[in-house]
């Protein structure tokens, strides 16, 4: 079945479709949350309320944009509720993930495993001491895989600010993995 088919058959009730048709966009929605929350444990929140929400408004989906882009839109809006409930407490976790799998190696057979679990690290903090207008903006555009008119809708703003958010992410990204290796000056 296509796209239009799972769409059909899920608002029907059809679980195994929903499954199906969620299912092609999981890497990037957990992505997308994970990458919002920084840690595994509320991006697996985000992505059971993201999940639901999805299922009980499917009947909401209009089809003006892709599926893709509008279970995105809910994956961002989840996480970024769990992100403001704790925001109180801003003491960032432990962010190893047993489950999650690490390249031991680089595809040129160098890197040692502690430095790719630093690195990753390094990038996890760097994205959570971004604001988050520029957080949400680079999450959606590196992992969600979203255009700028999506992004733009989705935070409600004109492209032109989400261009200027995605520049000075990168800008702020870049400066803060340099102060976490210097050699990368």
């Amino acid at each position: 079945m296509d796209e239009a088919e799972l769409l059909v058959a899920a608002r029907s009730g059809d679980q195994q479709a929903f499954a199906d048709l969620v299912g092609a966009h999981r890497t990037h929605v957990w992505a997308v949350c994970l990458n919002i929350c920084t840690n595994t444990h509320d991006a697996e929140d985000a992505l059971q309320n993201t999940l639901v929400a999805a299922w009980q408004n499917l009947h909401k989906f209009r089809g003006e944009a892709k599926f893709s882009t509008w279970l995105h839109r809910i994956a961002a809006n989840n996480a970024l509720a769990i992100v403001r409930k704790r925001k109180a407490n801003t003491h960032l976790t432990d962010f190893t993930d047993p489950e999650q799998p690490i390249q031991l190696v680089d595809d040129d057979g160098s890197a040692a495993f502690d430095e790719q679990i630093a690195l990753r690290d390094a990038v996890r903090d760097a994205l959570a001491a971004l604001p988050e207008d520029f957080r949400e903006a680079i999450v959606l555009r590196e992992f969600g895989d979203l255009t700028y008119a999506d992004i733009a809708a989705h935070q409600g703003v004109g492209v032109q600010t989400v261009k200027s958010r995605l520049n000075r992410a990168r800008t702020q990204l870049a400066a803060r993995l340099r102060e976490h290796d210097p050699s990368q000056s």
